[in-house]
């Protein structure tokens, strides 16, 4: 009888022991998945019966409120004034595939939740309400960015470098995101299976091309290979690389080309501005497998910015550890220009040509600006903090005047008007896809280069071979930087060319 009880006992505390493993497991450990999951009933049932708070850009542009339906079921329906000019980053919310994007990354202030009692009514009787969620991001750059890049695959970032704030964050593909707010559950699976369908690149509308794709970035490498020479070999700086349309390269029959069969050469003051690729891949050499790893991690690479967005919209850029390149000299050599295995996200070149801007510190990027209760009361504004210091301020004051010249007498003369003073590099990768040769076009700039207070990225993958980063992704960069000039200086963000979007 004894050892009967003793197994009853022992029996009852193991399944006692589970109940409560479990119950730790599903209020714990995956409480906050399920809580977010559209197959979560009451988050359909909160995002179709109460209004959600609305979702404001940084000059007062609603882009996400809740209204009014005529079905009783789902009293609320979710809106998007600006549909798919912003739905890259505020996302959706509707009952049939939950939330996205911003609209999941602040679901906790955006749906109803109690509010602070005000008065001794309150206290008897609680309210429910959402608060308001207001934005860095500018509507006007994101119009600019989506009629200069014409229906094109691309992705556009424009940042404050002195705050990190994201000023603008276009991509195409992208979706209208109004019809995953309807109620008929039709509807929304149709609208998912459009988003989640990839285009002939590869693409899905739904992700967002700026954050999460990652391409070649050409050049625009080299500014971090001449950042690599400041930081480790200055001496380098001064060398003399041989003029030549080529040259050959350690352990291989293969010559390494400048882009279009031209000579380059000189010191490194020389070679930026035409983006001598010949002698880059020289420097490469020079600067070193570890030296050059360690710079490109130092700005970002190999980490995932920690950008306000939910986990898997923001991804890595990838640099290949200094150890790959033991037995690979040309590897690195390629390396050195942006190709071969670098690939990087216009995020992370938005964030290296904000470091250059804001003299070797980047900021944290940010989307979210302060968020206020129903009655406009403060919940929480935005602190800057720093990302990445890759630099000091004399070694980035070293790198703006090369960048200057790109502009001034280099692959980028003839894009912007002299008065915006501005600082770039361009960045041209070949690549095939298939048998299809193609480039990917870049640009990277900040301006003014004397007091920066705007930084931006374009890329324009899967162009015509006849394509430059300068040609391509030129044109958007200039409208974006006049844009956002302008209206920090209380300005419309139609910019002084012609050619910009008015």
């Amino acid at each position: 009888m004894t050892r009967r009880l003793t197994l009853f006992a022992t029996g009852l505390l193991v399944l006692f022991a589970l109940l409560v493993a479990q119950a730790i497991n599903v209020q714990w450990v995956r409480a906050p998945g399920l809580s977010s999951s559209p197959l979560n009933p009451r988050l359909s049932t909160v995002l179709s019966q109460f209004p959600r708070g609305e979702i404001v850009a940084a000059d007062g542009t609603i882009l996400a409120r809740s209204v009014a339906s005529n079905n009783a079921a789902y009293p609320y329906v979710r809106q998007y004034p600006l549909g798919n000019l912003v739905s890259g980053v505020v996302g959706f919310a509707g009952p049939s595939y939950g939330t996205w994007a911003l609209e999941y990354q602040y679901n906790t202030y955006l749906e109803p939740h109690a509010q602070p009692p005000q008065s001794l009514a309150q206290v008897l009787a609680p309210t429910s309400a959402a608060d308001t969620l207001t934005l860095t991001l500018e509507p006007a750059l994101q119009r600019i960015a989506s009629v200069a890049m014409a229906g094109q695959v691309g992705a556009a970032v424009t940042l404050d470098p002195r705050t990190g704030a994201v000023l603008g964050m276009y991509s195409n593909p992208n979706y209208d995101p109004t019809p995953f707010t309807s109620s008929d559950l039709s509807v929304a699976q149709a609208a998912w299976k459009a988003a989640t369908t990839a285009d002939k690149f590869g693409f899905e509308p739904l992700g967002n091309m700026a954050t999460q794709q990652t391409f070649p970035p050409g050049s625009t490498f080299k500014v971090i290979t001449t950042a690599a020479a400041v930081v480790h070999k200055p001496a380098l700086l001064k060398k003399f690389y041989k003029r030549e349309a080529f040259t050959p390269l350690p352990d291989t029959n293969k010559l390494l080309y400048n882009d279009g069969g031209t000579v380059c050469g000189g010191t490194v003051a020389m070679m930026l501005p035409p983006s001598c690729d010949p002698g880059y891949g020289l420097l490469g050499l020079d600067v070193g497998a570890q030296n050059l790893s360690e710079t490109a991690y130092s700005f970002g690479y190999n980490s995932t910015p920690p950008l306000d967005l939910p986990g898997g919209e923001v991804n890595q850029s990838y640099f290949p550890p200094a150890a790959s390149f033991a037995r690979s000299l040309p590897t690195l050599a390629y390396s050195a220009i942006g190709q071969d295995n670098v690939r990087a996200t216009a995020l992370q070149q938005a964030l290296l040509a904000a470091a250059i801007a804001n003299g070797g510190v980047a900021m944290t990027p940010h989307l979210m600006a302060s968020i206020t209760s129903p009655t406009g009361t403060l919940i929480t504004k935005y602190q800057t903090s720093v990302w990445k210091t890759p630099l000091t301020k004399s070694q980035a004051a070293t790198i703006v005047p090369l960048m200057v010249n790109v502009v001034r007498f280099g692959t980028a003369a003839g894009i912007f008007p002299w008065g915006d003073n501005v600082a770039a590099k361009t960045g041209t990768a070949q690549a095939f896809l298939g048998t299809t040769k193609y480039t990917d076009d870049w640009m990277i700039a900040f301006a003014p280069a004397t007091n920066p207070t705007v930084a931006v990225a374009v890329a324009m993958p899967f162009q015509s071979d006849f394509h430059f980063g300068a040609t391509t992704a030129g044109p958007i960069v200039k409208c974006l930087i006049e844009g956002a000039l302008a209206i920090q200086h209380g300005q419309p963000a139609t910019g002084t060319s012609s050619t910009c979007p008015r």
